[in-house]
């Protein structure tokens, strides 16, 4: 990873902190909500702030950063819960194939400005921050879609 990178890993670090504070607190905003699921090796609960994305063929949430622990966690469970404010949920995420991902994520890119795309690049993900350049590296990024149990 690139100090770049790593220099804004530690600010969202620092950031998702301040995020899951007032999640616990029941203080909610924007797309942010609390993801709760099993580790993979030891089964304990793990709790990731992350963000839900309300797209127009549903709800999603993409990998932003390498290697993301959450991601691994998810692939290996059948069920999460997502918290919002006091709100819980149960959910099944649902790993979009390679071949399904460019257009969802081309949505993102579109909908949420250019400091989107410019992430996926700082983060080494993409090699272009347009909503082309974020689709053409499906196969590094994993999106999942959340589906009510």
């Amino acid at each position: 990873m690139t100090e770049q990178a790593q220099s804004y890993r530690r600010k969202v670090n620092n950031i998702n902190k301040f995020i899951t504070l007032l999640n616990r607190a029941g203080i909610s905003f924007g797309p942010m909500q609390l993801l709760t699921v099993a580790g993979r090796r030891s089964g304990e609960p793990r709790t990731f702030p992350i963000a839900v994305l309300d797209l127009s063929s549903g709800h999603y949430i993409v990998q932003a950063f390498p290697k993301a622990a959450w991601v691994a966690n998810v692939r290996a469970a059948k069920t999460a819960q997502l918290k919002k404010g006091f709100r819980k949920r149960t959910v099944r995420l649902v790993e979009l194939p390679v071949a399904e991902r460019p257009p969802v994520l081309r949505e993102v890119v579109e909908s949420n400005g250019p400091s989107v795309g410019k992430r996926y690049v700082t983060t080494g993900l993409a090699s272009s921050p347009t909503p082309d350049g974020v689709a053409a590296a499906a196969a590094r990024i994993a999106v999942f879609r959340v589906e009510d149990v």
